[in-house]
């Protein structure tokens, strides 16, 4: 697949900078994780290109070359994608998240049922104030003080990042094995998301830890909640407690999984949007 870059001038003045591979077949929208950039992943092109899926996705702000949004929420991003979808000519769609991108995800379906088709979240989280969820429990110590350092406010979480360091202790032996084969593209989306700083990740741990500014339950279109059993940076009792409440969701926990290799599910959760957005 080919992938164009180009800029769009928002009407706040904001710039996002956008990727589209082009075509006429259904599009789905990468949400990107937390740091990355929003390239769309090149180990899914070849289920995407026969299901004739059309990707299309955006640096979130401040990550790449997006204008940074200071103090926006989960829900802004189904305002910019709106503003994509808009510009591309693109009328409905279909959302996939990975990681921090699962609540950006979420947001489109809940804020833009008369666009979404379908959304799928791969290691995502639930919001921050969901009752009866023990939100940190199963971290690892490495992930549970950085989210808990944003529950503090910037200051202190922009500390915290001053001193914090790789911990490969977050990831399973199957992470690992994925990051060293096929998805060892993350890659080329982890490095270029920090080159300009700590801003996009500060502020999307912000946003998860905050009001989300939507309810996941107004969720309307098809979802399916894909996730890893082993997962140490987002547990799957965040995937768990969201399909207990959304009501058209379907719940694919992955025993031997972590945060990472859930991917290789991918081109199953495409077939499963393709399926289900007609």
């Amino acid at each position: 697949m080919r992938v164009t870059e180009s800029d769009l001038r928002l009407t706040d003045g904001r710039t996002l900078h956008v990727y589209d591979t082009g075509g006429d077949g259904l599009a789905v929208f990468w949400h990107h994780g937390t740091p990355n950039t929003g390239a769309p992943p090149a180990p899914l092109f070849a289920a995407a290109g026969k299901l004739s899926v059309r990707w299309v996705s955006y640096d979130r702000p401040g990550y790449g070359g997006s204008s940074p949004l200071p103090g926006r929420d989960v829900a802004s991003a189904a305002a910019d994608v709106r503003a994509v979808a808009d510009a591309l000519g693109i009328d409905r769609f279909a959302a996939l998240g990975h990681s921090g991108g699962g609540p950006h995800a979420l947001a489109c379906g809940a804020l833009l049922p008369d666009r979404v088709l379908g959304v799928v979240t791969a290691a995502g989280l639930a919001p921050y104030d969901a009752e009866g969820l023990d939100w940190f429990a199963g971290m690892v110590p490495s992930s549970a003080p950085s989210l808990r350092a944003a529950v503090e406010g910037r200051a202190a979480k922009e500390a915290y990042e001053a001193g914090a360091g790789y911990d490969p202790e977050m990831f399973t032996d199957a992470d690992h094995d994925a990051l060293a084969g096929t998805w060892s593209w993350f890659d080329e989306v982890v490095g270029p998301a920090l080159e300009a700083g700590p801003d996009g990740l500060i502020t999307d741990d912000l946003a998860y830890v905050t009001p989300w500014g939507f309810d996941p339950v107004r969720i309307t279109a098809p979802l399916l909640l894909l996730h890893g059993g082993q997962d140490r940076i987002a547990p799957a009792a965040h995937s768990r407690w969201l399909a207990d409440r959304c009501p058209t969701a379907e719940l694919r926990v992955r025993p031997a999984d972590g945060h990472i290799s859930v991917l290789d599910a991918g081109a199953e959760a495409l077939e499963w949007l393709a399926a289900r957005a007609g």
